[in-house]
């Protein structure tokens, strides 16, 4: 199918992401408002109440029941949505795990915020990476177009009967969810045949009979008992664990086929669904970040560039699924390789992301030296000009053979 017209629109990422939860046919939406996600369910209630979608939509009392009821809608078949931030996914914790444990394809919009406290309502990825292994992929976004399409991606993504799990969709609070931008969005119907129509449940064995994996499972049109969650003792749970690891390698494969289907329709692609590159092919130093950010990273690069310098950049998409195999191909071309964390891990060798690459380049013939730089914790700003000196550290430090696993606050008063 080649790439279909398109409606421009001047949206903010979060009512980007409305307008895609309303063209994939939602049957659920289960919510409640937190800076800086609120606009999202404003908007998506909007709407239900004119009539635009034919949504079930319920107000909650917090964030913990927002994903219960997605749960219980989901189980029963239905295709399910919400949306939080912050203190609120943090509410969220334990039912984060229940939902991944029984294969609910639930998709959630993770409007990243930092966690009191002190109290903060503006982006950085410690809300997200505070569930990093509750059992949800984890897609991050670097503007409102890649929000948009990244949550029609998503529910292609979990729905796969070869995946069957929960899917988060990072946009960085404020910086993309309030910030205007230009968005294309498809045709309601392209949509809807992208996504195959309503959410169809795979169909299992149960006592000898095949019925779907849901709730309100029939038999020769006769009801059939079904148990989601019951008690896994010893006996089992170690199994059903294993099962969810392997959906997490299917979900390698599934990001990139449905990243490369997309494209077709929408001339869009995100690299292969899971790792970007810029100018990674001669680069002696490789920045390696998550989210917006990855806008200044490349203004920067262009602009070095120009004078003889060779920087590349990888943008990570999939932080769950970790690609550590897409990593270990790119980064030993490099000499260095700068990471940008946007969140830290108290008390670890270095912040997440770091944490991750390090790990994933430790088998590689060649190994560049990996420095870590935690940055823009609270929201602060990470300006074109921050980027250039830690461009300039990096190449110091390999100067010097500095030790590249000290830590750096990138930006902070010391």
């Amino acid at each position: 199918m080649m790439a279909v017209q398109q409606t421009l629109m001047a949206l903010n990422g979060d009512e980007a992401v409305a307008y895609a939860v309303k063209q994939c046919d939602v049957d659920f939406v289960a919510a409640f408002p937190i800076t800086p996600q609120t606009i999202i369910v404003e908007k998506f209630s909007e709407f239900v109440a004119n009539g635009e979608v034919n949504t079930e939509f319920i107000r909650v009392e917090s964030e913990h029941s927002a994903l219960s009821a997605c749960i219980g809608a989901s189980a029963a078949g239905a295709r399910a949505f919400t949306a939080t931030a912050a203190n609120g996914l943090q509410l969220m914790n334990e039912i984060c795990y229940i939902a991944s444990s029984l294969r609910l394809p639930i998709v959630m919009a993770i409007v990243n915020r930092a966690p009191s406290g002190p109290i903060n309502i503006h982006t950085d990825h410690s809300d997200s990476m505070n569930v990093r292994d509750a059992g949800w992929i984890q897609l991050y976004t670097e503007d409102a177009q890649e929000a948009y399409d990244t949550i029609i991606q998503a529910f292609k993504i979990g729905e796969r009967h070869d995946v069957l799990l929960p899917v988060m969709v990072m946009l960085d609070g404020f910086l993309i969810s309030h910030t205007l931008q230009n968005v294309y969005l498809l045709p309601d119907e392209v949509v809807r045949e992208f996504l195959g129509g309503p959410r169809k449940p795979p169909k299992i064995k149960l006592l000898g009979r095949e019925v779907e994996l849901s709730l309100k499972t029939l038999a020769m049109g006769q009801p059939v008992p079904v148990t989601m969650g019951p008690l896994d003792l010893w006996d089992y749970y170690f199994e059903h664990k294993r099962q969810q690891f392997e959906a997490f390698e299917n979900a390698r494969k599934a990001i990139e086929e449905v990243n490369e289907e997309y494209a077709k329709i929408s001339g869009r692609k995100y690299g292969n669904g899971r790792i970007q590159t810029f100018w990674t092919e001669d680069a002696d130093i490789i920045i390696a970040c998550m989210g917006s950010t990855a806008g200044t990273v490349r203004h920067v690069i262009r602009e070095l560039r120009k004078e003889g310098e060779k920087i590349g950049l990888v943008r990570i998409r999939s932080f769950r699924p970790f690609p550590y195999q897409d990593l270990a191909e790119v980064l030993p071309r490099a000499k260095a390789v700068a990471v940008l964390d946007r969140s830290v891990d108290m008390g670890a060798q270095g912040a997440p992301l770091f944490v991750e690459i390090r790990s994933a380049l430790y088998d590689c013939d060649e190994r560049p030296m990996v420095f870590d730089y935690i940055y823009g914790l609270g929201g602060r700003d990470m300006p074109v000009d921050l980027v250039k000196a830690m461009i300039k550290d990096v190449k110091e430090a390999m100067r010097e053979k500095r030790p590249p696993f000290i830590k750096k606050y990138w930006g902070v008063r010391e």
